[in-house]
C-alpha cells in the first residue's frame, strides 16, 4: 500500500480498498473500476431514497473516502425519493449504473448491500432497513 504521509488518509485508503476487493468478489468482476461504480451507484439511490437526515447517519459509517463518493452531487432538497416498489427502484439504480452494469441492478445491490452489512455496524444497518419498504428489504436477504 503507498502512503500518503498522514495516517487518516492511508487508512480511508485501506478501508476503501477492502470494500471495493470484497465487492469485486461479491460481483464477480475483475476490475476496481466496476466495484467503484456499483457501490456508488448504489449509495446514491439508497441515499436519496432514505432522506437527508438518515443518509447523513448513512455517511458517518463509511469510510471517509466514501462517505464523499457517497455525498457526491447530493441535492437533499429533492430527496426522499418515495419508491415503494423494487422495480422502481432498481429501474433508478440500474440508470445510474455503467452500461456493463447496467441489466444487473438487483445483483448489484445486493452484492452493495451484502458488503454493507459485513462492513458497518449491525445496528446501524439494521435502522437502515428499518427505514426501507418491506420489497425493498428483500435486497438484504442475503446478507
Amino acid at each position: 500500500m503507498s502512503s500518503t504521509g498522514l495516517a487518516v488518509f492511508d487508512k480511508t485508503l485501506h478501508e476503501t480498498n477492502l470494500w471495493l476487493k470484497e465487492l469485486m468478489e461479491a460481483l464477480g468482476v475483475d476490475g476496481r473500476e466496476d466495484a467503484y461504480a456499483a457501490l456508488k451507484a448504489t449509495l446514491h439511490v439508497l441515499r436519496d431514497r432514505i432522506g437527508p437526515e438518515n443518509a447523513v447517519h448513512l455517511g458517518a459509517q463509511l469510510p471517509i473516502l466514501l462517505r464523499g463518493v457517497c455525498y457526491e452531487g447530493w441535492h437533499p432538497a429533492k430527496t426522499p425519493t418515495y419508491e415503494r416498489h423494487l422495480g422502481i427502484f432498481l429501474d433508478h439504480l440500474g440508470d445510474r449504473l455503467p452500461a456493463r452494469l447496467a441489466g444487473e441492478p438487483e445483483l448489484v445491490a445486493r452484492a452493495v448491500f451484502h458488503v454493507m452489512w459485513r462492513r458497518i455496524d449491525v445496528g446501524e444497518v439494521a435502522k437502515l432497513i428499518d427505514l426501507l419498504p418491506a420489497e425493498l428489504r428483500e435486497l438484504w436477504a442475503a446478507a
